[in-house]
């Protein structure tokens, strides 16, 4: 019997809602439910996990800790980071399936120039290599490259060497398809639904991005929650 996957999730205090409804919509999907965390800089840094000075430019509070997933699961199995602002729309076991062991990790390669200036809630749009690459890994947790990804190393890397995956080798970079990380609003909205929705510039949880593809989905899937979180406190 395959281990429970360990999905980590980006935690922002910014968009809580945005991590509550990622999780939620994972969970419904699910035929058998991973086990999921919320990946809080202040708990890694209480635990001496997370040592960088405090980066008031950086887009998200998750923006480094994510290289601390492997590490924070401790497993020798596949594990994936996922930034918080993305909704999925299958089983998340689908991932997993034919994966090549001989790979570090497994990512969308996306190969793209921003489409707008700004995202989220006014913050500067930038361009770099492999931008959004590290925004849904799945990391293997046997690989050398991945357990040579230590605390040490996600608290002394450049962000550049980290980001770009510079860490593992480019034959050790797996590719998956576009469909588990559609950046909306980068990419023409396709025929099919998308596995995994990110986005990227956005959700519906900003009052300025009430009108990008698929906020029905999210605003359905945060209405499930909302319900399901009141009954629970009922």
């Amino acid at each position: 019997m395959a281990d429970t996957l360990k999905i980590y999730v980006g935690y922002d205090k910014r968009e809580d809602i945005a991590w509550q409804v990622c999780r939620s919509s994972i969970l419904q999907h699910a035929a058998e439910a991973p086990e999921i965390y919320p990946l809080k800089q202040d708990s890694l840094r209480e635990l001496g996990l997370y040592t960088r000075p405090m980066d008031k430019g950086a887009a998200t509070e998750f923006s480094l800790t994510r290289f601390l997933t492997p590490y924070l699961a401790d497993s020798d199995g596949w594990v994936l980071f996922v930034d918080c602002d993305f909704l999925f729309t299958t089983d998340i076991a689908r991932l997993t399936a034919d994966l090549d062991p001989s790979k570090a990790v497994y990512c969308v390669q996306h190969d793209y120039v921003p489409r707008t200036s700004q995202k989220m809630d006014g913050q500067v749009q930038t361009t770099y290599p492999r931008k959004n690459w590290s925004s849904f890994i799945l990391f293997n947790g046997a690989h050398p490259a991945v357990k040579a990804l230590t605390p040490r190393v996600v608290n002394t890397a450049s962000p550049a060497h980290l980001h770009r995956l510079s860490w593992a080798e480019d034959d050790a970079i797996g590719n998956l398809p576009l469909g588990w990380n559609f950046l909306e609003g980068e990419y023409d909205r396709p025929a099919e639904l998308p596995y995994a929705i990110h986005y990227t510039n956005g959700g519906p949880w900003f009052p300025n991005c009430q009108d990008v593809d698929y906020a029905d989905l999210w605003l359905a899937a945060r209405d499930r929650y909302l319900a399901s979180a009141d009954s629970a406190a009922a």
